[in-house]
């Protein structure tokens, strides 16, 4: 009886939802719609916004990055451009990023989801050691998934579609998380075009046999690699405007969110397991 009232303790934790997406995406735009979805159905989340130089917030944030640290005063007192004053701004940040922690684990048993926004210079989070920390800390804690925004009127040829792909890839390896890529302003443009590339490889050969540029030849290779690629990904269109495709992007949440608990999660608990024992081992 123990192992099957297990499992129920486990599913009380709120999957985490970390969107990520390159600036022009519409990121903050879908992050408010998601909120007033969860909210309309009278499930309301645990909102962090990591971007200390987003102007205003459409959304009210639980806990916002710009009341800890003034990216302008940053920038001014070490001397540095937009890109390092983020960057610094959220080094600074993860270091309090243990009390961040013990605030939502308060409010974890009353909260559906916890949502966190991340900067629109999307290698500041993802290649950055304080981006490492925060995803890898909430991983071990929370059943966490990657949403990687993607501005679909933008990727209607081959070269930007392909490079938006490749990030998604490095994205998917160095978080090692279930991901969900998401099709956003599909009332702009339907994203049919895309699964329809993902799924079909001769359709993308197709769109790629147009493009007389230098730089077909070497897409043509990459998307022989990406191929096993698009098979473990998990696909869904939104518009954050319209409010289209959200009921589609919580069902893939969800199943991600079971992801984690049967393949992830065991593999951090060991990577967690064999890093104590080096320490330990090393003290000794």
């Amino acid at each position: 009886m123990s192992s099957s009232t297990a499992p129920e303790s486990e599913k009380k934790q709120p999957p985490v939802i970390l969107c990520i997406g390159m600036a022009g995406s519409g990121k903050t735009t879908f992050m408010q719609r998601i909120i007033a979805h969860l909210h309309a159905q009278k499930t309301p989340p645990y909102v962090l916004n990591l971007d200390p130089a987003v102007g205003t917030l459409p959304f009210t944030a639980n806990i916002d990055i710009r009341d800890t640290v003034n990216y302008k005063e940053v920038m001014k007192q070490y001397q540095l451009g937009p890109n390092g004053g983020i960057l610094t701004s959220l080094n600074l940040f993860t270091t309090k990023f243990d009390q961040v922690l013990n605030l939502v684990q308060k409010r974890a048993d009353s909260v559906s989801h916890i949502l966190v926004d991340t900067p629109g210079q999307i290698e500041i989070f993802t290649w950055s050691a304080s981006g490492a920390i925060i995803t890898d800390t909430l991983a071990a804690t929370y059943p966490t998934v990657v949403a990687y925004i993607i501005d679909t009127p933008r990727t209607t040829a081959p070269a930007t579609f392909m490079s938006n792909m490749l990030y998604a890839c490095s994205i998917l390896y160095k978080t090692k998380l279930p991901f969900i890529l998401v099709f956003n302003k599909t009332d702009v443009v339907s994203h049919d075009f895309a699964k329809e590339w993902m799924t079909d490889f001769e359709k993308f050969q197709e769109a790629l046999s147009q493009d007389t540029s230098y730089m077909s030849s070497l897409m043509n290779s990459m998307s022989l690699v990406l191929d096993e690629f698009y098979n473990h990904l998990k696909v869904v269109g939104v518009s954050a405007v319209t409010g289209s495709g959200m009921d589609e992007f919580f069902k893939a949440i969800d199943e991600a969110a079971e992801e984690y608990e049967t393949e992830y999660k065991p593999e951090i608990e060991r990577l967690i397991r064999e890093k104590v024992y080096g320490e330990l081992k090393n003290r000794a």
